[in-house]
């Protein structure tokens, strides 16, 4: 299936009810925000293939503390925006004296967005199960737009990866993925994630990835590597379709737009 390969500014409609994820309307015609593939389904989206991490309420992320100040810890989240997690969203309760003790800078943490206003300021928690800080394992960087080709339709290639490695796998939105277990195990891991990426938009991805997690394939094959993006298959689609670019980031952004204009 062919699609559409768009840069941002271009025109994709004169409808202005068209708009979805990832493009903004000006002058009641619709425009590409982002540099990445058009989707005309339903409403006219675009999927970006890299770029820069925009937060949005309730998404997972990893960060890495740069500054304390007397009531927050201010974290890089990989991201044109901090977060800010107050004390009080910490798992426990901490006196501000000690707030560099248990979490000083250069540390890192599993946290959730908890809300990020008009004017873009992120606020972070730690008061949910799963969250916490990081002391042991690796961190893996990857672009925030193949996040959804990690965890795969339904969530097959995490649960995947986590199986076949035995190792505990944490995937943030903002595209850093934390993992956890044996030397060899996570070699093993950060090797097929780098196969992942290299070979995104190729099809089959999850069973040849198992494969080579098995030993049975020694490398993924590069005879689909030539896969065009505008010829994105039908496999890519549905990981695309999973991760579901949230309406409400994208909105943020535009205002942002709007306030330079």
């Amino acid at each position: 299936m062919e699609r559409e390969i768009v840069i941002p500014g271009q025109f994709l409609s004169d409808n202005k009810n068209d708009s979805g994820p990832g493009t903004y309307v000006k002058d009641g015609k619709v425009y590409s925000l982002l540099y990445g593939v058009k989707n005309a389904k339903k409403k006219i989206s675009v999927i970006p293939f890299s770029g820069k991490y925009i937060p949005s309420s309730r998404d997972y992320v990893i960060g890495t503390v740069i500054d304390v100040t007397p009531s927050n810890w201010i974290f890089n989240i990989g991201s044109p925006y901090d977060g800010l997690l107050h004390v009080s969203e910490y798992p426990r309760r901490i006196d501000q004296d000690k707030m560099r003790e248990v979490l000083g800078i250069g540390n890192s943490a599993l946290l959730r967005v908890k809300d990020v206003s008009s004017s873009m300021k992120v606020e972070l928690t730690m008061r949910e199960r799963g969250l916490r800080l990081l002391d042991m394992g690796r961190v893996i960087e990857i672009t925030p737009a193949k996040v959804p080709r990690i965890i795969g339709h339904g969530g097959s290639m995490v649960s995947m990866l986590k199986k076949e490695t035995n190792c505990e796998v944490f995937v943030g939105q903002n595209g850093r993925i934390w993992i956890k277990g044996k030397d060899s195990e996570m070699d093993l891991l950060t090797e097929s994630i780098e196969l992942i990426m290299k070979h995104s938009h190729t099809s089959g991805l999850t069973d040849r990835i198992s494969l080579f997690l098995k030993g049975e394939e020694e490398l993924v094959s590069e005879k689909d590597e030539a896969v065009l993006e505008e010829d994105l298959t039908e496999d890519t689609k549905e990981a695309e379709d999973e991760s579901e670019i949230r309406e409400d980031t994208y909105r943020k952004v535009d205002a942002l737009l709007e306030d330079d204009n």
